[in-house]
């Protein structure tokens, strides 16, 4: 067994390795292809467990190449209001982490390519018990994280634990990311860094287009990663844009939006006719959203 030092002090005993994540190898074809990748958030258990489970299986098919599926938190400090208000209705529809954890495993039973990133900030992950996590998440085919409020100071805590049993840590960068602090905030970062486009929370509009295009490369040639873009891309023309020179494309505020629209009764157990309208609309707009992508460096 394995023994990495925790931040606050408790040992985590991680297993030997298990799996490789899908993410490196997924760029890596990308990059041949000379394409970048569409990355769509969801909140997982939005509106309900099952409605969430049905959309998150259906996305590869209307384009995803990496899944971001939210962790639902009380208090998140990124989000704005339309992912708060989908964190508050998968609360209030019972989803937990190790809900969160048994999607990640259906989703697994059909699919065991498409790489899945979980977000969310760390209290769930802390009250669940980190070493618990590690192995429930590499069992459960996790490729990646991304903690929002889990600095680079507390890397032994969850990132380092995670990497060594091949889960890659990710993490965000914003335009106030400075070359003093970027190599402490790539140290250990892996898989992908995710740039945040503008310095604010999600949903708000996207930074300018040659503001992000510098830092882009400046962040890929400093951590030798990927870099995606995100926050604030909410329509197949801007995603096509950005597509040109980022390595991915991150879109969640207007697919949850939308389907908060379509769902019918939020926050409570959707009627099937409604939970299929929202899912349909949902994978309607991911598939504009991924065929801009893909045509983006075409022209």
């Amino acid at each position: 067994m394995q023994s990495t030092a925790s931040a606050l002090g408790k040992p985590l005993r991680i297993r030997p390795k298990k799996h490789m994540s899908r993410i490196k190898p997924l760029f890596d074809r990308l990059n041949a292809e000379n394409r970048a990748a569409f990355i769509p958030y969801i909140m997982g258990g939005d509106p309900d467990f099952e409605t969430s489970l049905k959309l998150m299986k259906q996305l590869p098919g209307a384009g995803a190449d990496i899944i971001e599926l939210g962790v639902p938190f009380t208090d998140p400090m990124a989000d704005g209001p339309t992912i708060q208000a989908a964190a508050l209705r998968s609360l209030k529809s019972g989803q937990t982490l190790a809900k969160t954890l048994e999607m990640v495993h259906s989703f697994r039973n059909e699919d065991d390519e498409t790489p899945v990133v979980l977000m969310g900030y760390y209290n769930p992950f802390y009250a669940y018990g980190p070493e618990k996590f590690i192995r429930d998440a590499s069992d459960a085919g996790v490729d990646g994280l991304i903690i929002v409020d889990l600095p680079a100071e507390e890397d032994a805590e969850l990132c380092i634990p995670a990497k060594a049993q091949n889960i890659d840590f990710i993490r965000l960068t914003t335009p106030t990311t400075d070359d003093a602090r970027l190599p402490a905030v790539i140290k250990n970062t892996s898989g992908f860094v995710y740039y945040v486009s503008v310095a604010g929370i999600t949903g708000k509009a996207s930074g300018d287009m040659t503001a992000v295009k510098a830092a882009l490369s400046r962040i890929k040639a400093a951590s030798g990663l990927p870099v995606a873009v995100g926050f604030g891309i909410k329509t197949a023309e801007k995603a096509r844009e950005f597509a040109k020179f980022a390595d991915a494309v991150v879109v969640g505020s207007a697919l949850v939006d939308l389907g908060a629209k379509s769902y019918g009764n939020p926050g409570l157990e959707a009627e099937a006719a409604e939970a299929d309208n929202g899912v349909n609309a949902v994978l309607r707009l991911a598939r504009d959203i991924s065929g801009a992508i893909r045509a983006a460096r075409n022209a």
